[in-house]
């Protein structure tokens, strides 16, 4: 463990251990969940698809990433760098200069998002469509 808790891999045999582990999503105590709602929120998705553009400046993803507030952006950044699939470079300037880009595992989640993204926008006259007959139907059942 590190000081922070959290596991360290650092022996070859503890590295081939760690990779050896199954993971299952669906089971409550796995850590793949939390990764997943790392690259799946509603804020981490667009980082990711954005970040798939190319290198961003912190306030230029965030206006990129529209309504995101600094806040969000800076732990969506910082989840998603501890996990691996962004690389945020600080340079050693007067103000300092901090720019975000996407790791090879960074670049090949983006690019399944991207596909999942382009899915829905094309699908969404029949979403739309859908939730007007659900809105009718629940304003016809409250009706009676």
């Amino acid at each position: 463990m590190t000081d922070s808790g959290k596991p360290s891999v650092k022996t070859r045999a503890e590295r081939d251990e760690f990779d050896a582990v199954c993971f299952d999503v669906l089971a409550r105590a796995c850590p793949s969940r939390g990764t997943l709602e790392h690259v799946t929120g509603r804020w981490g998705i667009l980082a990711l698809a954005a970040l798939k553009e190319g290198t961003f400046r912190f306030n230029a993803l965030r206006r990129r990433v529209d309504g995101v507030s600094e806040k969000m952006l800076a732990q969506t950044l910082q989840a998603l760098e501890r996990d691996g699939f962004v690389r945020r470079d600080a340079q050693p300037t007067i103000p300092p200069r901090v720019e975000y880009t996407l790791t090879p595992l960074g670049e090949e989640t983006a690019e399944k998002l991207i596909d999942l993204i382009e899915f829905v926008e094309h699908r969404m006259p029949e979403v739309l469509r859908a939730q007007v007959r659900y809105d009718e139907a629940r304003a016809g059942d409250a009706g009676r």
